[in-house]
């Protein structure tokens, strides 16, 4: 695997992992905003729900991410190139619903650095 490309799935990776854990030291911020708030419980929940799942979501892909860069892993490009549409497409959720936001920079930045990563990975474990 090219040195190159482990940089980047690596910096992907910290990019994620940091952005899971600000979001998720958001959590009890954005549950005592819900339980001021008029939601319907169910959406109240729901908004719990997701906003974990987005959380959990960008750590898993910073744990594959970096040890992908780790170890060189025998994974085909096109894995990485698609697991990397994940972060690209929340970045263009953020952008459409909220708009100019950190959140939205994190993922696309995770996303096109994961996206150049995959490209320049050779695959198959070798350096």
């Amino acid at each position: 695997m090219k040195p190159f490309a482990r940089i980047l799935l690596a910096f992907s990776a910290i990019v994620l992992a940091v952005g899971a854990y600000a979001h998720t030291s958001g959590f009890n911020k954005m549950s005592a905003a819900v339980a001021k708030s008029d939601l319907v419980p169910f959406v109240g929940k729901g908004l719990k729900v997701l906003w974990l799942q987005d959380s959990v979501i960008a750590l898993v892909l910073a744990i594959v991410f970096g040890t992908i860069a780790a170890r060189g892993s025998r994974v085909p490009r096109w894995i990485i190139l698609v697991l990397a549409l994940i972060p690209i497409a929340t970045a263009g959720f953020v952008y459409h619903f909220i708009g100019n936001f950190i959140g939205g920079h994190l993922f696309l930045t995770a996303g096109v650095t994961a996206i150049l990563g995959g490209l320049l990975y050779s695959g198959g474990g070798q350096d």
